[in-house]
């Protein structure tokens, strides 16, 4: 089998073989076997092109709207990870009695559980082939640990369910990931990542409304504090949603029972296409795919990258805390959390659609983590509330970078997909490390300016960047190596190649 891990041979990167023979009494008439069949033949049986692209067409909008439903459950995955910073605003810590450091704690301890759980749920969501089962199953318990967050009484409660709460949130995220990746091709993953992770930007605008209406409406009511009541309805909101995903989420292309069987091939037939190799394991044994992807050093390499962008993003969880820095009420403050997540969502969907298009990644990503670091100096020189404001705007976008860094990983560890699997929760596992340190880089002693947190923002931002360009370098000699062997051999057509 073919793995990116190493060049993909031209004459695996099309599922036919065309055999032409050059015409008799030519001067070195000889048979070639050429690297792809033609187009009429590779699409015979889907009736031809025209036909196949219709059909292709039809078969994106379904498998369109159907993934859909992960946007939904990312803002509901991200809103019951982070409601404690909006409870924060409303007596959480007092009627908990939290001192000191235990507030950080709280926010640390859901990634202990979500690191340990995230490679084992990947592998164990590729050989049970059923996502549209698992992943509501995992989003029901993650609502009712949620519910229970609003009955405890100390820290130790809160500190048990937040640790549980990361343990089974831990299935979504490189759940859905490799969800996308079993369906679009490397040419449509950047948009579809970019529409997954909308739903973490927006949540920060919705939960933010959410939490403003509960908050202020809620306290008191039938004997509960405000934020008993905002862990009581977000985590009752997940449990329903869930209901409704077993109806709606797909399975892997093989084992989707709603696809006509003609659909179902050419679903298989595009990822074949795509990196030259069918997208089922043909290895023996669970752990091979482990095995694959914590021996390849670019694993290690871009899980680095990503975990340095995660702790500039760290702000994501203290977003209601600097926005009151602005000088509002709890209200107002939480209604101002809302535009800077909306116009981190536009940027992402326009920079990740032009990413795809273009096929370019790096520069997509340098763009916008430049203007991140744009944002984080003009919070560091001064306490101007517009200019502040601004400067929160401009890092929210920075998620546009983060977004098509992800779809980056996903074109670069493309198969087999036990690799993939692991490649890409381990990937995203090991960047979670940097939450657990990100939940300290924003103590309140150094609020309001948070100075020191902006300057170590720009630190891990610029090192995120030299990572990326270094794994740039490296994809372009890949690549190049390719194109020399290809050259070599007399192949016409280039197989697989790297998206830079």
């Amino acid at each position: 089998m073919a793995i990116p891990n190493e060049k993909a041979s031209p004459n695996d990167s099309d599922a036919g073989i065309e055999v032409r023979s050059l015409a008799e009494g030519e001067k070195g008439s000889i048979s070639r076997v050429e690297h792809a069949s033609s187009r009429d033949d590779k699409d015979a049986e889907f009736g031809g092109p025209e036909s196949r692209r219709l059909l292709e067409k039809k078969l994106l909008f379904k498998v369109d709207l159907r993934m859909s439903i992960l946007i939904v459950i990312y803002i509901l995955n991200y809103i019951d990870r982070n409601n404690a910073a909006a409870a924060r605003l409303r007596g959480f810590e007092d009627d908990l009695h939290l001192t000191g450091q235990q507030f950080p704690t709280l926010l640390s301890i859901l990634y202990v559980g979500y690191i340990i759980m995230q490679i084992p749920s990947n592998m164990f969501l590729n050989w049970l082939g059923r996502p549209s089962l698992y992943l509501p199953f995992c989003m029901v318990v993650w609502g009712v640990i949620s519910v229970l967050t609003g009955i405890t009484k100390n820290f130790i409660g809160a500190l048990l369910t937040r640790f549980f709460l990361g343990f089974v949130e831990a299935a979504f995220f490189p759940g859905a990931l490799f969800l996308l990746s079993k369906w679009y091709t490397r040419q449509e993953l950047g948009l579809r990542t970019a529409m997954l992770y909308v739903g973490n930007i927006t949540s920060n605008a919705f939960g933010a409304l959410m939490a403003s209406g509960i908050l202020s409406g809620m306290q008191g009511k039938l004997g509960h504090a405000a934020w008993r009541w905002l862990f009581y309805i977000e985590g009752a909101l997940t449990i329903a949603v869930a209901l409704l995903a077993v109806f709606i989420l797909p399975d892997f292309p093989a084992t989707t029972k709603w696809l006509s069987p003609e659909e179902r091939a050419l679903a298989m037939k595009r990822m074949e296409e795509d990196a030259g190799v069918g997208d089922e394991d043909q290895t023996e044994g669970r752990a091979n795919g482990l095995v694959l992807a914590l021996s390849d050093w670019r694993v290690w390499f871009v899980a680095l990258a990503l975990t340095a962008q995660t702790v500039a993003l760290s702000f994501n969880a203290f977003f209601p805390t600097l926005t009151a820095t602005l000088g509002y009420n709890r209200t107002v403050t939480l209604l101002l959390c809302a535009p800077p997540w909306i116009f981190a969502a536009i940027v992402v969907f326009a920079v990740s659609r032009h990413s795809d298009k273009s096929q370019e990644r790096f520069y997509h990503i340098l763009g916008s983590y430049l203007v991140g670091i744009i944002g984080f100096i003009i919070a560091v020189s001064t306490m101007n509330t517009a200019a502040r404001y601004i400067a929160l705007f401009l890092m929210a976008q920075s998620y546009a970078g983060l977004i098509v860094l992800l779809a980056w990983i996903s074109n670069t560890f493309a198969r087999p997909p036990s690799k993939r699997a692991v490649a890409l929760a381990f990937i995203n596992a090991f960047s979670q490390l940097a939450n657990i340190g990100g939940s300290y880089v924003w103590p309140s002693g150094w609020g309001p300016t948070y100075r020191n947190s902006y300057g170590i923002c720009i630190a891990t931002s610029g090192f995120g960047i030299l990572l990326c360009f270094i794994f740039k370098l490296h994809l372009q000699s890949l690549n190049r190596k390719a194109e020399a062997e290809e050259r070599e051999k007399g192949v016409e057509r280039p197989g697989f190649r790297y998206i830079v």
